[in-house]
């Protein structure tokens, strides 16, 4: 294996850090050095934690970083290899034959396919960056087609042939962890957990990504969703919930509301479960944030 040092202008970790802080995503120097590695490599990034710390984000700012578009390829439940490869257009391809004249019509040209997030990828390996959202919704199956496409990046069309990528593209792929993955597939990444930030970190993040956000505001909302995430919720608050509700409670009180009354208005944006709500009902006066600017 030849690893590469220089990736679209990006010769170390420190300078992949600092990519990505220009690109508004604030991360600790692991993930940069993990990302870093990847790309050196040519291997895919597997980027794991729980939901809402910044994983698809984390992808879209490399592929920002490196001038690359973003396919996404949303894994679900019952995700099967039509949805991810291509589709033949069967509708269109019935029109032409149809309003077509000539017995020697080709009905499976390339104006008939219709490409999916992994065939799209694999013939614009040098423009895109590829994210595999979400591989631990698919189901078992489908994660060993994954293996196979991820170890040569070719696709067999039974109807026109074989296609295979000028080079490797860069793939990202997230896991929340709701099912261990395959060792295969580990294997054959890098790998990296994202955990939720510490709350220095967090506070940055929140006055980058919330420009009308006050220091002491966000310092508050933090310390106040790292409550909140040591209690045993269903859908504990994300780093995306932190921004937002400093922004909600930022808004109320730029409109009359008093703190800490503008925080507890707006605790929807923090928590959106009914249960996860009930049960911090009788702690909110402990949880919420006392005094703001």
């Amino acid at each position: 294996m030849v690893a590469r040092t220089n990736i679209a202008g990006v010769d170390s970790p420190e300078a992949l850090a600092e990519a990505l802080i220009a690109a508004q995503y604030i991360t600790a120097p692991a993930l940069a050095t993990s990302s870093y590695l990847a790309l050196a490599l040519g291997k895919p990034l597997l980027l794991e934690g729980a939901p809402g710390v910044g994983k698809t984000e984390a992808a879209k700012a490399l592929g920002g970083v490196l001038g690359r578009s973003v396919i996404r390829l949303q894994c679900y439940e019952g995700i099967d290899a039509g949805a991810a490869l291509y589709e033949w257009n069967y509708p269109r391809q019935m029109l032409a034959l149809r309003q077509s004249e000539n017995s020697a019509l080709n009905l499976y040209g390339p104006e008939f396919l219709m490409e999916r997030p992994l065939l799209s990828a694999l013939r614009n390996p040098a423009t895109s960056l590829l994210l595999i959202d979400e591989i631990d919704r698919a189901d078992q199956e489908f994660e060993a087609f994954l293996l196979e496409f991820l170890s040569d990046f070719t696709i067999s069309i039974p109807e026109t042939g074989t296609e295979r990528a000028t080079q490797p593209p860069v793939v990202v792929l997230t896991s929340n962890r709701t099912r261990d993955l395959h060792e295969a597939l580990r294997r054959r990444c890098v790998y990296h957990w994202i955990d939720y930030p510490d709350p220095a970190l967090e506070v940055q993040i929140v006055l980058t990504r919330a420009s009308r956000v006050a220091e002491e505001t966000a310092r508050a909302v933090v310390a106040s969703v790292g409550l909140m995430r040591a209690e045993p919720l269903s859908k504990p608050p994300g780093v995306a919930e932190t921004i937002e509700w400093a922004e909600a409670a930022t808004l109320l009180n730029t409109q009359g509301a008093a703190w800490p009354d503008a925080f507890a208005r707006a605790i929807g944006v923090a928590l959106k479960d009914h249960d996860d709500l009930g049960y911090l009902a009788p702690k909110l006066d402990q949880i919420l944030p006392g005094q703001a600017a």
